[in-house]
């Protein structure tokens, strides 16, 4: 079983920066992809950010400001967060997935929180 774990969440003002990382248990280049999801209250889960083996996408809503970057040494998965805004407050999720024999198969962390202030 794939263990993926969050860090680096916090508390910061608007336009500020937050790195955070996604620790894996297994070696990052087994998965077809790994990304960034996030959750605020009553909305749907969505997508931040994603880097697989031909590049990388982003949501619209954080192209420019944020940046996904991978490290296989440290099995880490991390996304910088620069200019943050009240509106990107929310739990974020760390996703990999691979390929199953009927379906891609998802692993998901347990999320960190991210409050920015005004």
């Amino acid at each position: 079983q794939v263990q993926l774990v969050e860090s680096g969440g916090g508390l910061v003002q608007a336009g500020g920066s937050l790195r955070l990382s996604c620790a894996s248990s297994r070696g990052i280049f087994s998965f077809s992809a790994m990304g960034w999801y996030r959750q605020s209250q009553g909305k749907q889960r969505e997508l931040v950010a994603t880097i697989f083996n031909g590049g990388r996408t982003y949501g619209d809503s954080v192209k420019g400001r944020f940046s996904i970057y991978r490290d296989s040494a440290k099995r880490t998965v991390d996304l910088q967060m620069n200019n943050l805004k009240p509106e990107d407050s929310a739990v974020y999720f760390c996703k990999a997935e691979e390929p199953g024999t009927l379906r891609t198969v998802e692993f998901w962390g347990q999320g960190t929180q991210v409050t920015v202030s005004s």
